[in-house]
């Protein structure tokens, strides 16, 4: 079984796919050791936060056990939406409470997504871990050719120079025919 990983430390994220199935019976809010997720982050210690299925119901902390299970909840985690009739208007409506599946807070075979942010750093930094982004490259490779781009408007002026001194062979130059 496969698991996505999201690994986060300040706002950046990395994205992991493990085929590790020693992270099953881990609880939402565990600490974990970095190497288990991958080799890269030897001597990192990671915490899960939370957690996914395969049809998209949240774990939440407080359902123990790794079952779905229907649970009566008010505005927060796992119930962002408005319930039907209510989309009219702009505000919620108070003491409002509906039942909603959701997975416990233990990693099972049934998870697909677990998310899960760096509480130690390890010997390595976590932004060299980080892919470099297209934009990264891109700016690279424009300040490159700015640097190249003066040359090569320095050649073109010398070609034009040459080709003003040059002329067609049936004109002769002014100060030849005064000789």
């Amino acid at each position: 079984m496969a698991f996505k990983i999201n690994v986060s430390h300040k706002g950046k994220t990395i994205k992991f796919e493990v085929e590790n199935e020693d992270l099953v019976g881990t609880i939402i809010g565990d600490k974990i050791a970095g190497k288990d997720v991958d080799a890269s982050l030897e001597g990192y210690e990671l915490m899960v936060t939370g957690t996914s299925d395969k049809a998209g119901f949240p774990g939440l902390p407080k359902v123990e056990g790794p079952r779905l299970q229907g649970v009566l909840l008010t505005y927060g985690l796992g119930m962002r939406k408005k319930p039907k009739g209510e989309h009219k208007r702009s505000t919620k409506p108070k003491g409002l409470r509906l039942r909603k599946s959701v997975r416990g807070n233990e990693i099972s075979l049934d998870t697909v997504q677990i998310n899960i942010k760096v509480v130690k750093e390890g010997s390595g930094k976590f932004d060299s871990l980080l892919p470099k982004k297209e934009g990264e490259e891109k700016r690279e490779d424009k300040v490159e050719k700015s640097a190249e781009a003066p040359k090569e408007t320095e050649k073109k002026e010398e070609v034009k120079e040459d080709s003003s001194e040059k002329k067609p062979e049936g004109e002769e130059k002014p100060s030849e025919e005064k000789k």
